[in-house]
């Protein structure tokens, strides 16, 4: 199994925006802190913010930002956002199915369990899972004088505050 491209960006976009919390941030920033070009990045920005995870903002002063807390932000949500529109096999798509043994394979009902143990263990993941205390992935991506991550709640600190 492998994630495509788009979903793979999305988790990245979301990442980017939690480690920078209270801060917009601009396409190109998160471009060249994830390796990806910024058309591509429009895409997955533009669904991301239609599925109601981020929140962007147009002109000079424009860019993205989370939505909604990053503690209810759920990965398996968001690769659903992403993945679900395309079969994870042929067999899945009942209108477009020419598998000769679909009346009698029970591999797709195997695949249909396996499936859903991996998103039932992505449902119990949120973005504040995968950022909390990742020190090394705030370094990546946090940008000069952002906010250090709120831990359990706390304050947000700016980064030159923690280094006192």
């Amino acid at each position: 199994m492998r994630l495509t491209t788009r979903t793979n960006l999305a988790m990245r976009v979301l990442m980017f925006c939690a480690v920078n919390p209270g801060l917009t941030v601009r396409k190109h920033e998160i471009a060249a802190a994830c390796n990806a070009s910024e058309n591509h990045l429009a895409q997955v920005v533009n669904t991301l913010a239609q599925r109601g995870f981020i929140d962007t903002q147009r002109g000079r002063s424009g860019g993205l930002r989370l939505a909604r807390p990053m503690d209810q932000i759920c990965v398996g949500e968001v690769l659903r956002a992403f993945e679900a529109t395309l079969p994870f096999a042929e067999c899945f798509d009942l209108e477009t199915n020419t598998c000769p043994l679909h009346e009698a394979c029970l591999f797709r009902e195997a695949l249909t369990e396996a499936l859903d143990s991996f998103y039932a263990a992505l449902d119990r993941k949120t973005l504040a899972d995968l950022v909390a205390d990742n020190r090394a992935l705030e370094n990546l991506l946090q940008l000069p004088g952002a906010p250090t991550i709120p831990i359990c709640g706390a304050a947000p600190a700016r980064k030159a505050d923690a280094a006192a």
